[in-house]
């Protein structure tokens, strides 16, 4: 249905908006400096939701607005069609990661004064420096990677099957609500599900961001975290894979 080469500008674009938008929220809430500085986790999942929202929609008529990985491996293990997940994927990749570096321009002041805190700064009420792992990417609050990984293949499947099953709900895909009820969708698996990891759901989402973390010359930025990034790039694929056969099956 949909050229390659529109897939992955497509795919580019969405990604890229939905990153900007979901990381600008984790740095709105995370940096010192930010008007938004703990404003709190229902402000991330709203931010995350309309992320996707304005995604989905800007990459819609040029892709179908997968954004996402497990989504891609859900749709292509129920249809058998797999010629064309090679250019979602990518797109994907590479939208998350240009994302990040706008979320980064975005608030390049406020990463620049994440500076160590000196003698001076504890006098007058400086502040600490800010691990900015989780403006990028997920961090588990408890290291489990068993449970973790549990929670993520849940989660996802919590994404990926609805998402399929609206595609069952005659008006919806016609009317564009699909899209606006699978943003809603993710602030909701945001709210419930995300307290265990900070629910990935989302493979590009996770990594292609940590790639740009790692590579940022953000001051006292911390850890990447990497031992830990397998865990949201397989949960989210298993729960995608499982997504699909349960519709194949089930619908």
């Amino acid at each position: 249905m949909y050229a390659n080469g529109d897939i992955f500008v497509g795919e580019v674009i969405g990604t890229a908006i939905l990153i900007l938008l979901g990381a600008g929220v984790c740095a709105a809430v995370t940096l010192s400096h930010s008007k938004a500085k703990a404003s709190g986790w229902v402000v991330i999942a709203f931010g995350w939701g309309f992320g996707v929202l304005a995604g989905a929609y800007t990459a819609g008529p040029l892709s179908g607005g997968h954004l996402n990985p497990a989504v891609t491996l859900g749709i292509a293990i129920d249809t058998g069609k797999w010629d064309k997940v090679w250019v979602y994927v990518l797109g994907q990749l590479v939208g998350a990661m240009l994302g990040a570096v706008l979320a980064y321009l975005v608030y390049l002041a406020q990463f620049n004064a994440n500076v160590t805190r000196s003698v001076k700064d504890a006098v007058t009420g400086g502040h600490e420096p800010t691990p900015t792992l989780g403006i990028f990417s997920t961090i588990p609050e408890i290291r489990n990677p068993v449970a973790n990984l549990v929670t993520e293949v849940i989660a996802t499947v919590a994404l990926v099957l609805p998402i399929l099953a609206f595609g069952l709900t005659k008006g919806l895909g016609e009317s564009g609500t699909q899209t606006l009820i699978v943003a809603f969708l993710v602030v909701g698996i945001g709210l419930s599900l995300g307290g265990p990891t900070g629910y990935a759901i989302n493979p590009a989402r996770d990594l292609g961001p940590r790639v740009v973390h790692t590579l940022l010359p953000i001051p006292n930025k911390g850890t990447s975290d990497w031992s830990y990034a397998w865990v949201p790039v397989a949960g989210p694929l298993i729960g995608g894979a499982l997504a699909g056969l349960i519709y194949n099956a089930a619908f």
